[in-house]
């Protein structure tokens, strides 16, 4: 049996109010440049996940929302080397501020099912499909 350290991760679909979620892309000198990804990042020690994805969210894109308005809705699970990923997917469609790339290279609103045309991260991938039925 193969050990892995497990890597803790959330991520958002932000929905727009015409049904499109917005996705950011990962800047040059990161692993996984240039593709396409819901927004988020670690858990760190002592967080809940979703006071991590609140705090990720202020830090991302200079957004604020509320743990009351995190809705869990998928995970996803890949093996990253020597780590586990175990991705948590909420969707969120309240939050104050304008969304910017903060840490990212752009922003894009798009709908479900345009994200199959894009480069995404293989956690992200198994997503979308979800996402195109809840929206």
């Amino acid at each position: 049996m193969t050990s892995f350290s497990p890597l803790l991760v959330v991520a958002v679909a932000l929905v727009d109010a015409e049904g499109r979620v917005l996705l950011q892309q990962r800047p040059p000198g990161k692993p996984m440049a240039g593709l396409w990804e819901f927004p988020g990042g670690k858990v760190e020690a002592g967080e809940t996940p979703e006071a991590a994805l609140v705090r990720e969210l202020e830090e991302e894109l200079g957004i604020a929302t509320q743990e009351s308005c995190l809705a869990p809705a998928s995970f996803a699970s890949e093996a990253l080397g020597d780590r586990h990923l175990l991705l948590l997917l909420y969707v969120c469609r309240k939050w104050r501020g304008v969304p910017e790339a903060r840490h990212a290279t752009a922003l894009s609103w798009k709908r479900p099912a345009q994200m199959y045309a894009l480069n995404m991260p293989p956690a992200d991938l198994p997503l979308i499909g979800l996402l195109d039925a809840l929206l």
